[in-house]
């Protein structure tokens, strides 16, 4: 085993930009490969359950090509996870074309790891009921029909499948859904680097440079793991790494401070220290991994719930803002009226959000509300069809124009709308249903790897 492995992140997020020149700086180094996510969930489950993309292909075409010649002129693996968004073979195949576009575009010569992450669901369907499945967090309870009317479930691999692809000599590796870690740690663990320090490294690499400062996920990030320690420095000479930056970004997205769980077990970071190294760089020692007794798989899976159509208005009359509670509770009855014999109230949503007021957090803000100047009100309709959804928007919008309420004055319109169409048209609406733990013995029998030699 070498003394130690250095590596490249490439930014936050595919798709969300870098400096070229940053790219071109760290290529001057002893780097081993090359490492990028390309999904997420924070979008939601619509790009999921619909198989669409959410980082568009001209975003993902100026990102990776760069990164891709860089690889291949430095024969060095390129890494990318959650491909296309959110990883299921629609989102894996739409960045495969691009990716074999610029291939050829460039003329370029490698062996292609192609990692589908999709679950078969009669192969979810027997583990439930095996009782082998179980939630991960605070999420809805699930059952067979929830199951069955998922599209595009798939399953968050480790590091497992990407050192297969590495074994197997790949140059290139696009990975379906993943976790983030695993794609800047399987090198390392593979080259019987300590796992907990990899893992550790790779959590706070997985966002490019967001753990330096100034703060942004839009640059690279090069780290270096030796025997006991990693090392983590931004590439953008603009920006440095702090101890408190750093293990500040170790906390990203968990509950915990002192650990965060990955499929290879429990990252321990109790005794992690964190010292300042050289004028940018970080050192970081003293984390280690508890292997998981039992290996889990993270199931996601989103299901169709209807179609949605939305409209955006302004209130700026502040007996009209102090009345919105009556406003919309009439709107309500309004709509429901209207709308019997047709649909039922329970069979479709009719959401207020009043931004401004307490549209971002919720109605539970106490009762010592004080009134602005203006509101910012975005009525959502959601139904079984966008047909139905367009005409129960229509209503509300329509009835909380002119409805009346204590201490009105003016018959005109209580809203603003800036807009002309007014409603605008949202498509189908997922939701995520299957975002469960399985009980599994190995991934490498769930996610196979395909390899294309260019």
């Amino acid at each position: 085993m070498s003394k130690n492995i250095k590596f490249i992140s490439l930014c936050g997020m595919l798709g969300y930009g870098y400096p070229i020149e940053g790219l071109k700086r760290a290529m001057k180094e002893d780097i081993a490969f090359i490492g990028v996510d390309a999904g997420s969930t924070d979008p939601g489950p619509y790009y999921l359950g619909s198989g669409k993309a959410f980082v568009k292909e001209m975003q993902i075409r100026r990102d990776l090509e760069p990164a891709l010649i860089a690889a291949r002129e430095k024969d060095i693996p390129l890494i990318i996870g959650t491909a296309g968004g959110s990883g299921a073979r629609p989102h894996v195949d739409f960045f495969c074309d691009i990716l074999l576009d610029l291939a050829k575009k460039n003329k370029l010569s490698f062996k292609l790891a192609v990692i589908y992450a999709d679950l078969d669901k009669d192969f979810i369907l027997q583990n439930f009921e095996a009782g082998k499945i179980s939630p991960c967090g605070p999420v809805p309870e699930l059952n067979g029909e929830k199951i069955k009317n998922c599209t595009n479930p798939v399953g968050q691999m480790g590091t497992e499948p990407l050192i297969a692809a590495l074994e197997s000599g790949a140059d290139v590796i696009v990975a379906g859904r993943c976790c983030d870690t695993a794609i800047f740690a399987a090198m390392p663990i593979m080259k019987g680097f300590d796992p907990g320090l990899a893992l550790h490294c790779a959590k706070i690499a997985e966002c490019g440079a967001l753990c330096a400062r100034p703060v942004g996920a839009n640059d690279s990030l090069m780290a270096t793991i030796g025997e006991d320690y990693f090392i983590v420095e931004p590439v953008n000479t603009t920006k440095k790494c702090s101890p408190a930056s750093t293990a500040g970004h170790s906390l990203y997205e968990q509950p915990d401070p002192n650990c965060f769980y990955e499929p290879e077990g429990k990252i321990d970071m109790n005794n992690s220290v964190f010292e300042q190294f050289g004028e940018r760089s970080v050192k970081v020692s003293g984390t280690r991994l508890v292997p998981a007794v039992e290996e889990t798989l993270k199931l996601e899976g989103a299901e169709l719930k209807g179609y949605r159509t939305v409209t955006i208005a302004g209130i700026s009359d502040p007996v009209a803002i102090s009345k919105i509670d009556d406003i919309e509770c009439k709107v309500r009855e309004a709509v429901a009226a209207n709308m019997s014999g047709i649909v039922d109230s329970d069979q479709y949503s009719l959401i207020f959000r009043r931004y401004g007021l307490d549209g971002a957090i919720g109605r539970n803000i106490g009762a010592n509300k004080t009134i602005p100047d203006d509101l910012g009100l975005l009525i959502e309709a959601i139904a079984p069809t966008q047909e139905l959804a367009d005409t129960i928007l229509s209503l509300a919008r329509s009835t909380a124009l002119h409805q009346s309420f204590e201490g009105r004055k003016a018959t005109a319109g209580n809203l603003a709308f800036p807009f002309s169409p007014s409603d605008l048209q949202g498509g189908a609406v997922y939701e995520f249903s299957i975002y469960h733990l399985l009980k599994i013995d190995k991934q490498q029998a769930i996610f196979s790897v395909e390899y294309t030699n260019l």
